[in-house]
């Protein structure tokens, strides 16, 4: 099997999140605090930073944190689970660029992610779909086969929240907080496991 086509994982991340706590991560990617204005406290863990992200003003801040706390392996499968959650609000257009995804998490593989970057790169419109896309391709390591640069820390995550609440917004208003509280259930999930 040649380097291009190699599984980009041998078996699934023990973790899930960023080592780093709450506080450390917004030291680390200050593009996270440009996003989200609640900030965390000291001691705060990361699963009681989303519970008061949750309960704020401003819920949705809670979906941006999740995307910069997970790694960007978990994070882009939590954001697929989040559009899928969603499909009948993406638009027939967009199915093929989720089967790639769906694909590519279930069997991740360098060529894939490429071609799914390349895809998502010239597609005409930036929809929640090709967003997620542009995440997945920046996710596990260099976007293209002749750039073997890793994206810097904030790609991924920024990429992801913009799928993720692009989404969310496609929904009535009145649909908008079931579907949030979903996505926020799931990302509870995955502080838990950690």
């Amino acid at each position: 099997m040649d380097g291009n086509a190699a599984d980009e994982t041998t078996k699934p991340p023990r973790r899930m999140l960023r080592d780093a706590a709450p506080l450390a991560l917004f030291a680390a990617i200050p593009q996270l605090g440009e996003l989200v204005k609640l900030r965390p406290r000291a001691d705060e863990e990361g699963l009681a930073f989303l519970a008061r992200l949750r309960a704020s003003t401003t819920p949705e801040e809670a979906v941006t944190f999740t995307a910069f706390a997970a790694l960007p392996s978990v994070a882009t499968g939590w954001g697929y689970e989040c559009l899928r959650l969603m499909a009948d609000h993406l638009h027939p257009q967009e199915r093929p660029m989720m089967e790639w995804i769906a694909l590519w998490l279930a069997q991740p593989t360098t060529r894939q992610r490429h071609e799914i970057m390349r895809e998502a790169l010239w597609a005409p419109t930036r929809s929640p779909s090709v967003l997620l896309a542009l995440a997945v391709g920046w996710s596990t390591g260099g976007p293209a086969p002749n750039d073997p640069e890793r994206a810097p820390a904030h790609k991924t995550p920024v990429a992801l929240n913009s799928a993720v609440l692009s989404c969310l917004a496609r929904a009535d208003l009145s649909r908008r907080s079931f579907y949030l509280a979903r996505f926020l259930d799931m990302a509870e999930a995955l502080f838990r496991a950690y």
